[in-house]
């Protein structure tokens, strides 16, 4: 490549009109970094680009300045710049215009560059060059810290004003300013209660007793309710509830914990029918939520041991009652913000806690429903035939000690308790005190038989009457005196006299010692509340008379339940097993199933001299002008005892009879024992109760599929 030369003036071309000095400059700086021509034009251009950045810097050094483009002409060996004849004008663009450089790129070839080294080739004869001025520099960004700063700044001072703010309501404000504050925020609090589900209470299959059903309670907000008056007129008769007892309680009142009341229950276990009703009236202040009511479907089915609760869900009385806490469960509570006047709503994302109710759980009872239905179908029947007044009827599985049935005569309907009396109400077996009579002659003998103050082969003498304490027991079968009988022939015709022979050999300490093992004195807590205790004679007691009366059944007070699980131990050899009504709790949370503690067992008897005392008992039901011939299950021996006695009501005994017959089958090896009572004008118990006793006995036998007696019963033989 040939050499390139320099011009006459520092680099041999002649300076161009209106140029500035400075503009000299740049070209000076421009010629001395121009470089050799390379004859490829993508290189040229590529070089190009120097020179508009260059171009930007001068005009960003010199705001206002004016140029025109240059030409240069190539010619042949050497090169001239030549002055642009319409840019003769200093400080005009190519177009005329002031205060503007246009500058347009060179076509291809060699061209110079603003940022050429010195000694660089001038530009060829012939080349153009007009170079453009780019816009001038964008605006400067703003600074990111000092908005970082700045924002950080009024944060902390936010924080600062509230947190002065605090001191001074909790330091310096007067404790009537801070009080009057919370009663405001207490004034905005809704406090509704969640009623918990209540528990069922099942029979021993599970089949319902007593459960809850899906009902409505209707509330009030006394802030809302316009006008009570015309309030309560419109829902009294459909709640059924007094008009006086609902404008109490929607009038407006404070809370005990302070601020209005916003919550007050009208009614529990509406129908959903009525509660339908009442919101189609649209009554300002009063709505409606979802509940429970109690429902029995069984209606009078094993009543007086379930009982019934109250408007509140409450047990007032039976099981119901006894095991309310576990039955009811715990109550939720949501408590949550409201708006103020007619649309007093929950303020969305506001103030809001709900604890969840916790639902009771189940009690389930050792009731059999089925046979329970049977025994109060036969105890009704027989009751109403001799014109008692009151009745019961117990049976017992002999060796587990659970109640299968446990019937009252009169019973009652538990979906509408109110309208029976509460000696309706009552449960017989548990909570009625009688004297038990004869059947407490079994107690006598078979404390006697293991002692050994007598034994099954003895004979004890008799007569007409016996007189101890100035007081005459005698015998209704009039026997002369000086009779023989044996222990099978007294217990089959209840003799007073041989009884009372028997425990003057017993001894009175004795015979009270065994009273005790056979449960009498004391509650068996079965599981029924309000189950009464009886009473015993405790032999610093006695008087002459006791001697006679004691050891046959009079001047002891005792309940059928006691005298039932008594005769329990004689049916289980000689075992005592407290009876008990509840089989075990059923979670209402997770449905955990919890057995009841195992019931408390005692011996009372040997074996040998339950199973003798058994086999003797069977001659009341089976021996020939016995007392409870009325007490035969075909196809079952029987054993069992008649007893007649007097009720007591208020500490005084009535003048009727309180007849009953307590027997277990099959004699050889029990199943069940069951016990019959009943206060009638008159009768006795072989008369009132061993009929019922039969029915029920051979229900239960056939029920549980107990099969018949493969013995005879024993034959006694009788002396005259």
């Amino acid at each position: 490549m040939p050499p390139q030369r320099r011009g006459a003036t520092g680099d041999g071309h002649e300076e161009p009109k209106g140029r500035s000095r400075r503009d000299r400059g740049d070209r000076d700086q421009g010629t001395r970094d121009r470089q050799p021509r390379t004859g490829r034009a993508g290189q040229d251009r590529g070089r190009a680009a120097p020179d508009r950045g260059r171009a930007a810097q001068d005009r960003g050094r010199s705001q206002g300045a004016r140029g025109e483009a240059t030409r240069a002409t190539a010619g042949a060996g050497r090169t001239r710049s030549i002055a642009d004849p319409r840019r003769a004008g200093a400080g005009r663009t190519e177009a005329g215009r002031p205060g503007r450089d246009r500058r347009v790129a060179a076509p291809p070839g060699p061209r110079r560059s603003a940022g050429a080294r010195p000694g660089a080739a001038p530009p060829r004869p012939g080349s153009r060059r007009l170079t453009a001025v780019v816009p001038a520099e964008p605006p400067k960004l703003a600074n990111s810290t000092k908005r970082l700063r700045l924002g950080t700044v009024l944060a902390l001072s936010l924080f600062v004003m509230i947190g002065v703010r605090l001191v001074v309501l909790q330091v310096m404000e007067s404790p009537a300013a801070t009080q009057s504050l919370m009663e405001q925020q207490k004034n905005r609090l809704a406090d509704v209660v969640l009623p918990a589900s209540r528990g069922s209470i099942l029979d021993r299959s599970g089949a319902v007793l007593a459960h809850s059903v899906e009902a409505r309670y209707i509330y009030a907000d006394p802030e809302l309710v316009k006008d009570p008056a015309k309030t309560a007129a419109q829902l009294s008769p459909l709640l059924g509830v007094p008009q006086s007892k609902l404008i109490q309680l929607m009038a407006k009142k404070k809370r005990p914990g302070g601020g209005e009341s916003r919550f007050e229950f009208l009614a529990r276990g509406v129908d959903i029918a009525v509660a339908d009703k009442i919101k189609k009236l649209n009554l300002a202040g009063v709505g409606s939520r979802r509940d429970e009511r109690r429902d029995v479907p069984g209606a009078d089915l094993a009543a007086n041991l379930i009982g019934f609760t109250g408007e509140d869900h409450t047990g007032l009385e039976g099981i119901e009652a006894r095991y309310d806490e576990l039955l009811r469960g715990t109550n939720g509570e949501k408590v949550y913000e409201i708006g103020r006047g007619d649309l007093a709503k929950e303020i969305p994302g506001g103030y809001h806690r709900e604890t969840p109710a916790a639902p009771g759980s189940s009690v389930q009872l050792t009731i059999d429903r089925d046979l329970q239905f049977e025994v109060q179908r036969y105890l009704s029947q027989q009751m109403e035939k001799v014109n008692a007044t009151v009745a019961g009827a117990v049976v017992l599985d002999v060796q587990t000690g659970e109640v299968l049935a446990q019937a009252s005569y009169p019973t009652y309907n538990a979906q509408k308790p109110f309208d029976f009396k509460p000696t309706e109400r009552e449960d017989a077996p548990s909570s009625v005190i009688s004297d038990p009579g004869s059947t407490h002659k079994a107690f006598t003998i078979g404390a006697a038989l293991q002692e050994g103050a007598i034994t099954k082969d003895s004979e004890v003498v008799v007569g007409r009457a016996l007189r101890l304490g100035g007081e005459p027991f005698v015998d209704h079968h009039s026997f002369p005196n000086g009779t023989k009988l044996t222990i099978p022939q007294v217990l089959a015709y209840s003799s007073n006299v041989g009884t009372i022979r028997i425990g003057q050999k017993l001894g009175k300490e004795k015979l009270y010692e065994y009273q005790q093992k056979f449960g009498l004195g004391r509650p068996t807590n079965e599981g029924m509340p309000g189950e009464a205790s009886g009473r015993l004679l405790a032999p610093d007691e006695w008087s002459g008379s006791a001697y006679g009366s004691v050891p046959i059944g009079h001047s002891v007070d005792a309940t059928l339940l006691q005298m039932v699980a008594g005769y329990g131990a004689i049916a289980n050899d000689g075992m005592y097993v407290q009876p008990h009504l509840i089989k075990g709790t059923i979670s209402g949370r997770d449905g955990t199933v919890t057995a009841t503690a195992p019931p408390e067992t005692h011996r009372v008897l040997d074996t040998r001299v339950a199973r003798d005392l058994r086999e003797m008992m069977e001659a009341v039901v089976d021996a020939k002008g016995a007392t409870g011939t009325k007490a035969k299950v075909d196809g079952y021996r029987v054993s069992g005892k008649t007893g007649t006695g007097k009720m007591l009501v208020d500490g005084q005994y009535t003048s009727h009879n309180a007849g009953s017959f307590i027997g277990m089958a099959p004699a050889e090896k029990p199943r069940f024992v069951i016990g019959v009572f009943a206060d009638v004008p008159n009768g006795t118990g072989g008369e009132v109760a061993a009929p019922a006793f039969a029915k029920m006995m051979s229900s239960a036998l056939l029920h549980y599929r107990v099969p018949p007696s493969g013995t005879k019963p024993p034959i006694f033989a009788w002396k005259d």
